[in-house]
């Protein structure tokens, strides 16, 4: 039962982070990690627990997406693409290699959103046109990574919206909860049919991640464009030296 409370809270505080940001595997993965599920299990079982936490984070969402329809089910199937491609290659390979490389992603991904106001004027095209078309390619690269890792999937796909689609914010952040609920919704069908799940803690993290799905989409409406930036890219860092230090 300990154990079980404990998986909760984990999923509660990941739900929170997910919806913020994104980022919130680095809290329920060490989690599983830590009651000794195997390192491959507990990535499959992870993926699977948190999806109803992106779930919420859309749901919540459902203002700030008003007006976006087209925009998100393009971006949706290139995401869908990069999901599959990631999916695979997680259960196929065993990813030491990638998984060196994943704090030089996310690191890179946090100080890109930094730079997005530079980044957008640069490569984003003119605002008001129709968005560059490497936005396709970076929501594939983000499709694949999430669904390869997860960690910090949501500073990376916030990264590239945010330099090629010229809107609000917070609007942007909907579209990214969109794509990750997606991309994680491609890895539950692909883990659920071929990984091993741990439905014991499915079971204890994925209600929790849910409620902090709708109370993390809450706090960053109080938030101001500015501060929800400064949020995604200080949380972002904080992933990256967790991941180099693990």
């Amino acid at each position: 039962m300990t154990d079980l409370l404990f998986l909760a809270g984990a999923g509660l505080l990941a739900g929170v982070v997910n919806a913020l940001a994104g980022g919130g595997t680095l809290i329920s993965f060490p989690a599983l990690l830590a009651l000794g599920y195997p390192g491959l299990s507990a990535s499959v079982t992870n993926a699977v627990a948190l999806w109803p936490g992106y779930l919420g984070g859309v749901l919540g969402y459902r203002a700030e997406l008003r007006g976006q329809r087209r925009r998100a089910t393009v971006l949706s199937i290139t995401a869908v693409a990069g999901a599959g491609a990631g999916s695979a290659l997680l259960l196929v390979t065993p990813g030491r290699l990638f998984e060196s490389l994943v704090p030089w992603l996310v690191g890179f991904a946090s100080l890109a959103l930094l730079a997005q106001p530079w980044l957008r004027k640069h490569f984003g095209g003119e605002a008001g046109g129709p968005p560059s078309r490497l936005v396709y390619a970076g929501v594939f690269v983000g499709g694949c990574y999430g669904a390869y890792f997860n960690g910090g999937m949501g500073v990376l796909l916030l990264t590239v919206l945010g330099m090629f689609l010229h809107d609000n914010l917070h609007r942007v952040n909907a579209v990214r909860a969109t794509l990750a609920l997606v991309i994680s919704t491609v890895s539950v069908v692909a883990f659920s049919l071929f990984g091993d799940v741990q439905w014991q803690a499915v079971a204890a993290i994925a209600p929790a991640s849910l409620a902090g799905g709708f109370l993390g989409t809450r706090l960053a409406r109080l938030m101001s464009a500015k501060v929800l930036r400064g949020v995604v890219v200080a949380f972002g860092l904080g992933v990256a030296l967790a991941l180099a230090l693990r």
